[in-house]
């Protein structure tokens, strides 16, 4: 959430950032967001009865502020039909692995389990299904043999706080269309950058 708030204050990103919601009253981001003059909002799930009714209160927070794209950075919860139809291919989550490999927690621990040479990160729109959208970046992030869990783990999320601004910036600029499960780019905005992987 750092680095895309800093992404959009630098003119990286031509967006404003309105909110800053989460489900935990302690989440350190709050703390962050607060101190740095963004509004944050507090919506713990537990006092929803149904998945629904929460997604609904999500739904109404963020249309009373006027969002038009959501960006998930931490939100362990997964979104329903409710929410993702009210923000169609415009909710972007970033997740820790190349998609669709190691999806779910701790996909860093799966990844250097199962003893992969290559992983790295997904930036995705969100549908119901858990880590299961149209992949719209990826980045590769090699294994190396010295690697623990949190180095590897480390390496990871420096790549995510790279990739999840440079990806919303390519979204907020249009030129790209689902296609199926592919993100298609029209030619005028296809990247050389280093590291930005995308679709068709």
């Amino acid at each position: 959430m750092q680095a895309v708030v800093e992404a959009v204050r630098a003119g990286r990103v031509a967006a404003v950032v309105q909110v800053v919601v989460s489900n935990q009253p302690e989440a350190p981001g709050l703390t962050w967001a607060r101190e740095s003059g963004i509004e944050t909002l507090v919506v713990p799930h537990r006092d929803y009865p149904t998945r629904a009714a929460y997604d609904q209160a999500l739904v109404a927070a963020l249309r009373e502020r006027g969002v038009q794209m959501v960006v998930l950075a931490g939100f362990m919860r997964v979104l329903g039909p409710l929410f993702c139809d009210a923000f169609p291919h415009a909710i972007l989550n970033v997740h820790p692995s190349l998609l669709p490999a190691f999806p779910g927690v701790d996909a860093q621990r799966q990844a250097f389990e199962y003893g992969v040479t290559v992983t790295g990160v997904t930036v995705h729109f969100v549908t119901p299904e858990l880590d299961a959208g149209p992949v719209v970046a990826q980045a590769t992030v090699p294994v190396r043999a010295d690697d623990t869990v949190d180095t590897l783990r480390a390496r990871i999320l420096a790549e995510e706080h790279r990739l999840l601004p440079e990806a919303l910036a390519r979204v907020i600029g249009g030129g790209w269309r689902v296609d199926g499960r592919r993100v298609r780019w029209d030619q005028a905005s296809r990247t050389a950058d280093r590291g930005l992987e995308t679709g068709d």
